[in-house]
Protein backbone atom coordinates (compact mmCIF):
# COMPACT_ATOMS: atom_id res chain seq x y z
CA UNK A 1 0.00 0.00 0.00
CA UNK A 2 3.11 2.03 0.55
CA UNK A 3 4.44 1.55 -2.68
CA UNK A 4 1.29 2.82 -4.20
CA UNK A 5 1.33 5.53 -2.44
CA UNK A 6 5.02 6.49 -3.20
CA UNK A 7 4.14 5.78 -6.73
CA UNK A 8 1.40 8.46 -6.80
CA UNK A 9 3.39 11.17 -5.15
CA UNK A 10 5.86 10.73 -7.74
CA UNK A 11 3.44 10.49 -10.88
CA UNK A 12 4.03 14.31 -11.38
CA UNK A 13 6.28 16.25 -10.66
CA UNK A 14 4.84 19.71 -10.95
CA UNK A 15 8.69 21.24 -11.15
CA UNK A 16 8.78 19.61 -14.32
CA UNK A 17 5.91 19.24 -15.98
CA UNK A 18 3.94 22.35 -14.05
CA UNK A 19 3.33 26.11 -15.07
CA UNK A 20 6.70 27.63 -14.47
CA UNK A 21 5.74 30.75 -13.21
CA UNK A 22 3.21 29.94 -10.95
CA UNK A 23 5.73 26.61 -9.74
CA UNK A 24 8.51 28.94 -9.36
CA UNK A 25 6.47 31.04 -7.13
CA UNK A 26 4.81 28.24 -4.98
CA UNK A 27 8.20 27.16 -4.21
CA UNK A 28 9.53 30.34 -4.04
CA UNK A 29 7.70 31.69 -1.25
CA UNK A 30 8.13 29.36 1.19
CA UNK A 31 11.46 29.55 1.17
CA UNK A 32 11.54 34.04 0.94
CA UNK A 33 9.43 33.38 4.31
CA UNK A 34 11.71 30.65 5.75
CA UNK A 35 15.02 33.04 4.76
CA UNK A 36 12.91 36.03 6.48
CA UNK A 37 12.36 34.07 9.79
CA UNK A 38 15.93 32.97 9.43
CA UNK A 39 17.22 36.73 9.17
CA UNK A 40 14.55 37.95 12.14
CA UNK A 41 15.81 35.06 13.83
CA UNK A 42 19.82 36.19 13.64
CA UNK A 43 18.26 39.88 14.20
CA UNK A 44 16.45 39.23 16.93
CA UNK A 45 19.85 39.06 18.90
CA UNK A 46 21.48 42.21 17.66
CA UNK A 47 18.17 44.10 17.95
CA UNK A 48 18.03 42.92 21.89
CA UNK A 49 21.73 43.30 23.06
CA UNK A 50 21.86 46.87 20.95
CA UNK A 51 18.71 48.20 23.01
CA UNK A 52 19.74 46.03 26.82
CA UNK A 53 23.37 45.99 26.99
CA UNK A 54 25.14 48.44 24.38
CA UNK A 55 27.32 49.00 21.17
CA UNK A 56 30.08 46.75 22.69
CA UNK A 57 28.00 43.93 22.82
CA UNK A 58 26.05 45.13 19.37
CA UNK A 59 29.53 45.09 17.50
CA UNK A 60 30.73 41.53 19.72
CA UNK A 61 27.55 40.24 18.22
CA UNK A 62 27.07 42.11 14.63
CA UNK A 63 30.63 42.47 13.47
CA UNK A 64 33.76 40.24 13.46
CA UNK A 65 31.62 36.81 14.99
CA UNK A 66 29.33 37.34 12.52
CA UNK A 67 32.15 37.18 9.83
CA UNK A 68 33.59 34.22 11.73
CA UNK A 69 30.77 32.34 11.66
CA UNK A 70 29.83 33.37 8.13
CA UNK A 71 33.31 31.75 6.93
CA UNK A 72 33.19 28.57 8.75
CA UNK A 73 29.80 27.94 8.42
CA UNK A 74 29.31 28.71 4.65
CA UNK A 75 31.73 26.34 3.76
CA UNK A 76 30.01 23.68 5.06
CA UNK A 77 26.34 25.47 3.66
CA UNK A 78 28.17 25.68 0.11
CA UNK A 79 29.04 21.88 0.43
CA UNK A 80 25.55 20.96 1.18
CA UNK A 81 24.23 22.87 -2.34
CA UNK A 82 26.39 19.70 -3.67
CA UNK A 83 23.92 17.16 -1.82
CA UNK A 84 20.36 19.10 -2.82
CA UNK A 85 21.99 19.59 -6.56
CA UNK A 86 22.77 16.18 -6.65
CA UNK A 87 19.40 14.52 -4.87
CA UNK A 88 17.47 17.46 -7.47
CA UNK A 89 18.61 15.61 -9.98
CA UNK A 90 18.14 11.81 -9.12
CA UNK A 91 14.55 13.04 -8.07
CA UNK A 92 13.54 14.89 -11.08
CA UNK A 93 15.23 11.43 -13.24
CA UNK A 94 13.14 9.24 -10.70
CA UNK A 95 16.22 7.34 -9.60
CA UNK A 96 15.06 5.99 -6.48
CA UNK A 97 18.32 3.55 -5.92
CA UNK A 98 20.95 6.23 -6.31
CA UNK A 99 18.83 8.83 -4.38
CA UNK A 100 18.81 7.18 -1.23
CA UNK A 101 22.39 6.35 -1.48
CA UNK A 102 22.98 10.47 -2.10
CA UNK A 103 21.16 10.80 0.75
CA UNK A 104 22.21 8.70 3.52
CA UNK A 105 25.82 9.59 2.66
CA UNK A 106 25.14 13.58 2.97
CA UNK A 107 23.82 12.48 6.49
CA UNK A 108 27.26 10.78 7.60
CA UNK A 109 29.19 13.36 5.52
CA UNK A 110 27.26 15.94 7.63
CA UNK A 111 27.83 14.40 10.85
CA UNK A 112 31.42 13.86 10.15
CA UNK A 113 31.85 17.56 8.93
CA UNK A 114 30.05 18.74 12.09
CA UNK A 115 32.82 17.71 14.28
CA UNK A 116 35.73 19.09 12.09
CA UNK A 117 33.22 22.50 11.68
CA UNK A 118 33.09 23.09 15.17
CA UNK A 119 36.33 22.19 16.55
CA UNK A 120 38.06 24.59 13.93
CA UNK A 121 36.05 27.29 14.97
CA UNK A 122 36.28 26.94 18.56
CA UNK A 123 39.70 26.74 18.43
CA UNK A 124 40.52 29.40 15.88
CA UNK A 125 37.77 31.84 17.30
CA UNK A 126 40.23 34.32 19.38
CA UNK A 127 43.10 34.27 17.11
CA UNK A 128 41.11 34.78 14.12
CA UNK A 129 39.62 37.46 16.25
CA UNK A 130 43.37 39.11 17.30
CA UNK A 131 43.80 39.18 12.98
CA UNK A 132 40.90 41.13 11.99
CA UNK A 133 41.89 44.28 14.44
CA UNK A 134 38.98 43.44 16.32
CA UNK A 135 38.28 46.39 18.84
CA UNK A 136 39.81 45.30 22.05
CA UNK A 137 37.05 46.18 23.97
CA UNK A 138 35.18 44.05 21.65
CA UNK A 139 36.76 40.45 21.43
CA UNK A 140 35.95 39.27 25.41
CA UNK A 141 32.32 38.91 24.22
CA UNK A 142 33.00 37.93 20.98
CA UNK A 143 35.15 35.03 21.87
CA UNK A 144 32.46 33.98 24.31
CA UNK A 145 29.52 34.16 22.04
CA UNK A 146 31.83 32.40 19.44
CA UNK A 147 32.88 29.48 21.62
CA UNK A 148 28.89 28.71 22.64
CA UNK A 149 28.46 29.19 19.16
CA UNK A 150 30.66 26.82 17.75
CA UNK A 151 30.16 24.38 20.61
CA UNK A 152 26.82 23.75 19.31
CA UNK A 153 27.51 23.69 15.41
CA UNK A 154 26.47 20.14 14.75
CA UNK A 155 23.13 21.28 15.25
CA UNK A 156 23.40 24.14 12.71
CA UNK A 157 25.28 21.83 10.48
CA UNK A 158 22.59 19.05 10.50
CA UNK A 159 19.45 21.67 10.15
CA UNK A 160 21.17 22.73 6.86
CA UNK A 161 21.87 19.79 5.46
CA UNK A 162 18.26 18.39 5.92
CA UNK A 163 16.53 21.49 4.90
CA UNK A 164 18.50 21.53 1.87
CA UNK A 165 17.44 17.83 0.86
CA UNK A 166 13.87 18.71 1.25
CA UNK A 167 14.03 21.59 -0.51
CA UNK A 168 15.99 19.71 -3.19
CA UNK A 169 13.04 17.10 -3.79
CA UNK A 170 10.49 20.50 -3.91
CA UNK A 171 9.36 21.01 -0.05
CA UNK A 172 10.11 24.26 0.71
CA UNK A 173 7.99 24.50 3.19
CA UNK A 174 8.14 22.31 6.28
CA UNK A 175 11.62 24.19 6.44
CA UNK A 176 9.60 27.29 7.10
CA UNK A 177 7.10 25.43 9.64
CA UNK A 178 10.62 24.52 11.76
CA UNK A 179 11.71 28.29 11.16
CA UNK A 180 8.66 29.94 11.90
CA UNK A 181 8.82 27.92 15.42
CA UNK A 182 12.47 28.07 16.50
CA UNK A 183 12.63 32.05 15.07
CA UNK A 184 9.87 32.65 18.01
CA UNK A 185 11.38 30.67 20.50
CA UNK A 186 14.83 32.58 19.73
CA UNK A 187 12.81 36.22 20.69
CA UNK A 188 11.80 34.63 23.32
CA UNK A 189 14.50 33.24 24.75
CA UNK A 190 16.46 35.88 24.00
CA UNK A 191 14.03 38.42 25.93
CA UNK A 192 14.02 35.57 28.82
CA UNK A 193 17.87 35.20 29.25
CA UNK A 194 18.62 39.24 28.34
CA UNK A 195 16.39 41.62 29.60
CA UNK A 196 14.80 39.41 32.15
CA UNK A 197 18.44 37.69 33.80
CA UNK A 198 20.41 40.17 32.17
CA UNK A 199 22.83 37.15 31.09
CA UNK A 200 24.08 39.96 28.33
CA UNK A 201 25.81 38.03 25.36
CA UNK A 202 26.21 34.64 26.50
CA UNK A 203 22.06 34.34 26.92
CA UNK A 204 22.41 35.48 23.03
CA UNK A 205 24.78 32.64 22.15
CA UNK A 206 22.54 29.90 24.64
CA UNK A 207 19.32 31.54 23.17
CA UNK A 208 21.04 30.65 19.46
CA UNK A 209 22.09 27.53 20.55
CA UNK A 210 19.60 26.15 21.76
CA UNK A 211 17.15 26.97 19.30
CA UNK A 212 19.33 25.32 16.56
CA UNK A 213 18.83 22.00 18.61
CA UNK A 214 15.27 22.38 18.08
CA UNK A 215 15.25 23.42 14.21
CA UNK A 216 17.76 20.20 13.55
CA UNK A 217 15.35 18.04 15.72
CA UNK A 218 12.28 18.77 13.98
CA UNK A 219 13.96 18.75 10.07
CA UNK A 220 15.33 15.21 10.99
CA UNK A 221 12.07 14.00 12.43
CA UNK A 222 10.57 15.04 8.90
CA UNK A 223 12.99 13.34 6.70
CA UNK A 224 12.15 10.15 8.65
CA UNK A 225 8.55 10.59 8.32
CA UNK A 226 8.79 11.26 4.82
CA UNK A 227 6.38 8.97 2.46
CA UNK A 228 8.35 9.23 -1.18
CA UNK A 229 11.78 7.99 -1.75
CA UNK A 230 13.67 10.25 0.01
CA UNK A 231 12.85 8.92 3.21
CA UNK A 232 15.54 8.98 5.84
CA UNK A 233 16.03 5.48 7.79
CA UNK A 234 18.95 5.24 10.03
CA UNK A 235 19.99 1.97 9.43
CA UNK A 236 21.29 2.56 5.78
CA UNK A 237 23.26 6.06 6.79
CA UNK A 238 26.82 4.79 5.36
CA UNK A 239 29.51 6.05 2.93
CA UNK A 240 28.73 5.33 -0.45
CA UNK A 241 31.96 6.54 -2.27
CA UNK A 242 30.42 6.86 -5.38
CA UNK A 243 27.94 8.90 -4.10
CA UNK A 244 29.96 11.11 -2.11
CA UNK A 245 32.22 11.63 -4.61
CA UNK A 246 28.98 13.64 -6.56
CA UNK A 247 28.30 15.51 -3.63
CA UNK A 248 31.76 16.68 -3.08
CA UNK A 249 32.37 17.21 -7.42
CA UNK A 250 29.47 19.97 -6.77
CA UNK A 251 29.58 21.07 -3.42
CA UNK A 252 33.42 22.01 -2.87
CA UNK A 253 34.08 24.35 -5.38
CA UNK A 254 30.71 26.17 -3.96
CA UNK A 255 31.72 25.71 -0.61
CA UNK A 256 35.80 27.26 -1.35
CA UNK A 257 33.47 30.16 -3.15
CA UNK A 258 31.76 30.52 -0.18
CA UNK A 259 35.08 30.95 2.05
CA UNK A 260 36.67 33.04 -0.68
CA UNK A 261 33.53 35.26 -0.77
CA UNK A 262 33.56 35.43 3.33
CA UNK A 263 37.89 35.88 3.15
CA UNK A 264 37.16 38.93 1.06
CA UNK A 265 34.45 40.00 3.77
CA UNK A 266 36.94 39.25 6.41
CA UNK A 267 39.06 41.30 4.72
CA UNK A 268 36.88 44.23 4.18
CA UNK A 269 35.56 43.56 8.42
CA UNK A 270 40.09 44.36 9.16
CA UNK A 271 39.30 47.69 7.33
CA UNK A 272 35.98 48.68 8.96
CA UNK A 273 37.56 47.49 12.40
CA UNK A 274 39.97 50.03 11.95
CA UNK A 275 37.47 52.90 11.55
CA UNK A 276 36.47 52.43 15.44
CA UNK A 277 33.54 50.92 17.45
CA UNK A 278 31.15 53.18 16.37
CA UNK A 279 31.87 52.13 12.46
CA UNK A 280 31.81 48.53 13.48
CA UNK A 281 28.68 48.52 15.13
CA UNK A 282 27.02 50.38 12.34
CA UNK A 283 28.88 47.95 9.40
CA UNK A 284 27.31 45.05 12.23
CA UNK A 285 23.67 46.24 11.86
CA UNK A 286 23.92 47.01 7.90
CA UNK A 287 25.06 43.30 7.82
CA UNK A 288 21.61 42.55 9.26
CA UNK A 289 19.59 44.96 7.66
CA UNK A 290 20.55 44.08 4.18
CA UNK A 291 20.43 40.87 4.60
CA UNK A 292 16.46 41.52 3.56
CA UNK A 293 17.60 42.22 -0.19
CA UNK A 294 19.83 38.93 -0.08
CA UNK A 295 17.47 37.06 1.82
CA UNK A 296 14.84 37.75 -1.58
CA UNK A 297 17.83 36.98 -4.36
CA UNK A 298 19.50 33.40 -2.14
CA UNK A 299 15.39 32.81 -2.56
CA UNK A 300 15.32 32.85 -6.08
CA UNK A 301 18.87 31.59 -6.50
CA UNK A 302 17.87 28.44 -4.40
CA UNK A 303 14.59 28.23 -6.47
CA UNK A 304 16.15 28.14 -9.69
CA UNK A 305 18.75 25.54 -8.94
CA UNK A 306 16.36 23.21 -8.22
CA UNK A 307 14.03 23.70 -10.99
CA UNK A 308 17.08 23.18 -13.25
CA UNK A 309 18.22 20.17 -11.37
CA UNK A 310 15.16 18.72 -11.70
CA UNK A 311 14.17 19.77 -15.18
CA UNK A 312 18.25 18.76 -15.97
CA UNK A 313 17.69 15.63 -14.80
CA UNK A 314 14.35 15.34 -16.72
CA UNK A 315 16.26 16.03 -20.09
CA UNK A 316 13.95 19.37 -20.35
CA UNK A 317 16.89 22.14 -21.45
CA UNK A 318 13.87 24.10 -23.01
CA UNK A 319 12.53 24.00 -20.01
CA UNK A 320 15.32 25.22 -17.62
CA UNK A 321 16.38 28.20 -19.80
CA UNK A 322 12.49 29.62 -19.83
CA UNK A 323 12.66 28.96 -15.99
CA UNK A 324 16.01 30.85 -15.80
CA UNK A 325 14.42 33.95 -17.96
CA UNK A 326 10.93 34.12 -15.54
CA UNK A 327 12.68 33.74 -12.28
CA UNK A 328 15.24 36.55 -13.49
CA UNK A 329 12.29 38.77 -14.09
CA UNK A 330 10.45 38.26 -10.86
CA UNK A 331 13.72 38.43 -9.31
CA UNK A 332 14.45 42.11 -10.34
CA UNK A 333 10.98 43.27 -9.85
CA UNK A 334 11.52 42.31 -6.00
CA UNK A 335 14.75 43.76 -6.04
CA UNK A 336 13.60 46.68 -6.88
CA UNK A 337 10.93 47.17 -4.05
CA UNK A 338 12.97 45.40 -1.25
CA UNK A 339 15.90 48.22 -2.48
CA UNK A 340 13.62 51.38 -2.42
CA UNK A 341 11.64 50.93 0.77
CA UNK A 342 15.23 49.64 2.73
CA UNK A 343 16.83 53.42 1.37
CA UNK A 344 13.14 55.31 2.11
CA UNK A 345 12.99 53.89 5.50
CA UNK A 346 16.96 53.79 6.54
CA UNK A 347 16.51 56.10 9.68
CA UNK A 348 13.53 54.62 11.23
CA UNK A 349 15.42 50.69 10.59
CA UNK A 350 18.51 51.57 12.23
CA UNK A 351 16.89 52.94 15.34
CA UNK A 352 15.12 49.51 16.24
CA UNK A 353 18.78 48.45 16.64
CA UNK A 354 20.36 51.30 18.81
CA UNK A 355 19.67 54.90 20.15
CA UNK A 356 23.18 55.75 19.52
CA UNK A 357 22.89 58.57 16.93
CA UNK A 358 26.05 58.58 15.84
CA UNK A 359 25.86 55.06 14.78
CA UNK A 360 22.33 55.33 13.19
CA UNK A 361 24.10 58.22 10.77
CA UNK A 362 26.92 56.53 9.67
CA UNK A 363 24.63 53.49 9.08
CA UNK A 364 22.24 55.26 7.38
CA UNK A 365 24.65 56.60 4.98
CA UNK A 366 25.93 53.17 4.67
CA UNK A 367 22.44 52.28 3.13
CA UNK A 368 21.97 55.07 0.97
CA UNK A 369 25.38 54.90 -0.81
CA UNK A 370 25.61 51.10 -0.70
CA UNK A 371 22.19 49.62 -1.77
CA UNK A 372 21.31 51.08 -5.08
CA UNK A 373 24.10 48.77 -6.53
CA UNK A 374 22.96 45.47 -5.32
CA UNK A 375 21.04 45.42 -8.25
CA UNK A 376 23.84 44.13 -10.03
CA UNK A 377 24.39 41.12 -8.05
CA UNK A 378 21.24 39.97 -9.25
CA UNK A 379 22.26 38.47 -12.09
CA UNK A 380 25.03 36.85 -10.55
CA UNK A 381 22.98 35.08 -8.15
CA UNK A 382 20.15 34.11 -11.01
CA UNK A 383 22.77 32.73 -13.27
CA UNK A 384 24.66 30.87 -10.80
CA UNK A 385 22.15 29.05 -9.24
CA UNK A 386 21.16 27.77 -12.81
CA UNK A 387 24.86 26.86 -13.47
CA UNK A 388 24.88 24.44 -10.45
CA UNK A 389 21.62 23.33 -11.16
CA UNK A 390 22.84 22.03 -14.55
CA UNK A 391 26.25 20.31 -12.23
CA UNK A 392 28.27 23.67 -13.86
CA UNK A 393 30.07 24.09 -10.49
CA UNK A 394 33.34 25.35 -11.67
CA UNK A 395 32.79 27.80 -13.40
CA UNK A 396 30.66 29.93 -10.77
CA UNK A 397 33.55 29.03 -8.27
CA UNK A 398 36.17 30.63 -10.49
CA UNK A 399 34.03 33.94 -11.64
CA UNK A 400 32.92 34.47 -8.17
CA UNK A 401 36.29 34.01 -6.56
CA UNK A 402 38.30 35.94 -9.27
CA UNK A 403 35.54 38.74 -10.10
CA UNK A 404 34.27 39.14 -7.00
CA UNK A 405 36.63 37.82 -4.31
CA UNK A 406 39.87 38.73 -5.24
CA UNK A 407 38.59 42.03 -7.19
CA UNK A 408 37.51 43.55 -3.87
CA UNK A 409 40.61 42.43 -2.03
CA UNK A 410 42.83 44.05 -4.62
CA UNK A 411 40.34 47.09 -4.30
CA UNK A 412 40.96 47.46 -1.01
CA UNK A 413 44.83 46.94 -0.59
CA UNK A 414 45.20 49.07 -3.48
CA UNK A 415 42.68 51.93 -3.53
CA UNK A 416 41.44 52.09 0.23
CA UNK A 417 45.13 51.95 1.32
CA UNK A 418 45.61 55.29 -0.21
CA UNK A 419 42.14 56.51 0.35
CA UNK A 420 41.07 55.72 3.75
CA UNK A 421 37.32 55.93 4.72
CA UNK A 422 34.06 53.69 4.56
CA UNK A 423 32.86 55.10 1.24
CA UNK A 424 36.26 54.08 -0.35
CA UNK A 425 35.09 50.61 1.49
CA UNK A 426 31.70 49.81 -0.10
CA UNK A 427 32.89 51.45 -3.53
CA UNK A 428 34.61 48.02 -3.67
CA UNK A 429 31.29 46.16 -4.11
CA UNK A 430 30.03 47.27 -7.17
CA UNK A 431 33.23 48.19 -9.18
CA UNK A 432 33.39 43.53 -8.45
CA UNK A 433 30.18 43.04 -9.44
CA UNK A 434 30.28 44.94 -12.79
CA UNK A 435 32.79 42.66 -14.09
CA UNK A 436 31.13 39.44 -12.65
CA UNK A 437 27.94 40.06 -13.84
CA UNK A 438 29.55 40.77 -17.47
CA UNK A 439 31.83 37.57 -17.45
CA UNK A 440 28.47 35.30 -16.00
CA UNK A 441 26.42 36.58 -18.78
CA UNK A 442 28.91 36.00 -21.52
CA UNK A 443 29.32 32.42 -20.16
CA UNK A 444 25.63 31.28 -19.56
CA UNK A 445 25.02 32.28 -23.06
CA UNK A 446 27.88 29.93 -24.22
CA UNK A 447 27.63 27.35 -22.47
CA UNK A 448 24.45 26.73 -20.65
CA UNK A 449 22.88 23.52 -21.53
CA UNK A 450 20.80 23.30 -24.37
CA UNK A 451 21.54 26.81 -25.53
CA UNK A 452 23.38 26.05 -28.80
CA UNK A 453 19.92 23.74 -29.95
CA UNK A 454 18.81 27.91 -29.50
CA UNK A 455 20.55 28.44 -33.05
Amino acid sequence: MKQNKNQKNTAVNQITEGVIWKQLLIFFFPILFGTLFQQIYNTADTVVVGRFVGKEALAAVGGSSSMIVNLIVGFFVGLCSGASVVISQFYGAKDHKNLKKALHTSMIFCLAASIIVGTAGFILAEPILHLMKTPAEVIPDSVLYLHIYFAGTFFNLVYNMVSSILRAVGDSKRPLYVLIITCLLNILLDVVFVVIFHMGVLGVALATVSCQAVSAILVTWFLMRAEDIYRLEFHEIRFDLRSLGAVLRIGLPAGLESVMYNIANLTIQIFVNELGTDTVAAWGTMGKIDAVFWMVCNAFAISITTFVGQNYGAGKYHRMRKSVRVCMVMAYISAFIVSGALILFANPIYHLFTTDQVVVDIGVHMIRFLIPSYAIYVVIGIISGALRGAGRVLVPMILTCGGVCLLRIIWLFAFVRSHPGIDSIMLSYPVSWIITAVLFVIYYFRRFPGMQKKK
